[in-house]
């Protein structure tokens, strides 16, 4: 599918406007409710294609996640797919068949404990997801339950043995394919021990990974990385009854844990907000945005910092309850209008905040006046795509001067109205670089043409629509 692009003509304006759940909560929210022991319910879920890998994963693995009407969440592949949940012990309490209350995004899971998950019959397809795949590594790893993930070709690129070398490390059994590659093999006979780890890179899927198989094991588990990356999992895990502690950076776990089911509203995800607050920034004058109920937990909200060092005023209105809700994740109402940017220099801990948005403050960079340079960003060659090279080539086309660094990119900014010119990129079958090439088109002297449009829809379902709904001019092609 192909995006044609428009020129803004128009101020792009939008009140209330409610951006996808979080997409990196909702991963960890169905994972670990599968672990409880009982029913868990999940308000808001992502529901891009990647949180709906994990939730297929798991209805492989004997876990049930439902929408309230008793049919499952994920949606199906195909016609023939259909939902089997696992056998339920004499006595248990089985699901509700109906919640009217419920809405779309919402989930129930029933909890199968920390030994209840069922070796899957079948490969756990993780599609272009790298959470689902990595995370899992640590469950299964932990819960010694055999299984083979594998992915589509993008993930099917990606490098796994950052996850299974530290799983080893604590006794697990896993293998991954050529050059450290997927399908990644989680063999019987592992036990996992408690144990040390010691990451040089840091990331919060690999800690997550060793967290989890650390919960299974007799004792304390610890994870050390260079930078602390976000904790998501540290939040979760605590709400959910287990010991954690966290020591500069490193974080430790103590088990055997048992988790407790939850209640739980995902905040709107800050990665998807970024689109539309930086839409707003560059949009004709008069535009404004308005996005209630976005996750600003402070290890990964770097975006924000950076606005302000790219010279934009972003109105950031922290909710109370968020605040003083012990150990969760804190929320906030954010608000952006149209605004000059300047170029600045961003590095160190504010881009490994930042990680999943360099690519839209790429695009910032290039209408700013002056000259941005993002360095420590590369993380991002091993995504689902080289995303720094994507970016340059793609800014390039669009006119901008770019230099492509070994960890970032150098973006000198044009001055005038309309300093990018329209062009055909290519998405490269990687979501962010669809999305920031749309907003970047919207600040170009004649139409874009985004290939790949479609996997927009990994992380931000309906962006188009929602883009047209705030004034922008938006064609889908087949």
């Amino acid at each position: 599918m192909k995006a044609r692009v428009h020129p803004l003509r128009r101020p792009l304006r939008g009140k209330a406007v409610r951006v996808p759940g979080d997409k990196s909560i909702s991963h960890r929210a169905l994972l670990f409710s599968a672990l409880a022991d009982g029913e868990s319910r999940i308000a808001g879920l992502a529901p891009g294609g990647d949180v709906r890998s994990t939730a297929r994963c798991l209805a492989q693995l004997g876990v049930p996640l439902l929408r309230g009407d008793g049919t499952p969440w994920s949606a199906p592949r195909s016609a023939t797919e259909r939902f089997a949940p696992p056998e339920r012990p004499a006595g248990s309490s089985a699901l509700p068949e109906h919640d009217p209350d419920m809405g779309p995004d919402d989930a129930m899971v029933r909890g199968v404990g920390m030994r209840g998950l069922r070796a899957p019959v079948a490969d756990l397809d993780c599609g272009n997801s790298g959470t689902t795949l990595r995370l899992l590594c640590g469950i299964l790893a932990g819960a010694q339950v055999p299984a083979t993930l594998v992915g589509d070709a993008s993930l099917s690129g990606r490098p796994m043995e950052r996850v299974a070398a530290p799983l080893r490390q604590l006794g697990a059994r896993v293998r991954t394919g050529p050059s450290g590659r997927p399908p990644v093999v989680v063999e019987p006979g592992g036990a996992i021990r408690a144990g040390a780890i010691a990451s040089e890179v840091a990331s919060a899927q690999v800690k997550s990974a060793v967290l989890l198989a650390g919960v299974f094991a007799e004792g304390e588990t610890t994870f050390t990385e260079p930078a602390r990356s976000r904790d998501h999992t540290e939040r979760l895990l605590r709400q959910m009854g287990v010991k954690v502690a966290t020591r500069g950076t490193t974080v430790a776990v103590r088990g055997p844990a048992r988790l407790s089911p939850i209640a739980l509203e995902v905040p709107g995800d800050l990665s998807s907000a970024a689109f539309l607050l930086a839409a707003a920034l560059i949009a004709p004058e008069g535009s404004s945005i308005a996005l209630p109920h976005v996750g600003v937990n402070p290890t990964r909200a770097g975006f924000l910092d950076a606005l302000t060092q790219l010279g934009a005023r972003i109105q950031l209105d922290l909710k109370r309850e968020a605040q003083s809700a012990p150990g969760g994740e804190p929320v906030g109402d954010l608000s952006a209008s149209a605004q000059r940017l300047r170029g600045t220099e961003l590095d160190g801990d504010l881009v490994l905040r930042a990680i999943d948005e360099v690519p839209i403050l790429a695009v910032l960079g290039a209408v700013a006046g002056g000259t941005t340079v993002i360095r420590g960003a590369a993380e991002l060659r091993v995504k689902e795509s080289d995303r720094l090279a994507q970016m340059a080539r793609g800014l390039r086309a669009m006119g901008a001067q770019v230099e492509e660094l070994p960890d970032g990119l150098r973006v000198t900014g044009a001055s005038g109205a309309r300093p990018l010119r329209g062009a055909e990129i290519d998405s490269a079958h990687d979501h962010r670089i669809a999305l920031a090439f749309t907003v970047a088109a919207l600040a170009a002297d004649s139409p874009s043409v985004i290939s790949g449009a479609e996997w927009a829809d990994v992380s931000f379902p309906g962006f188009f629509d929602l883009l047209r709904s705030l004034g922008a001019e938006v064609e889908l092609v087949a």
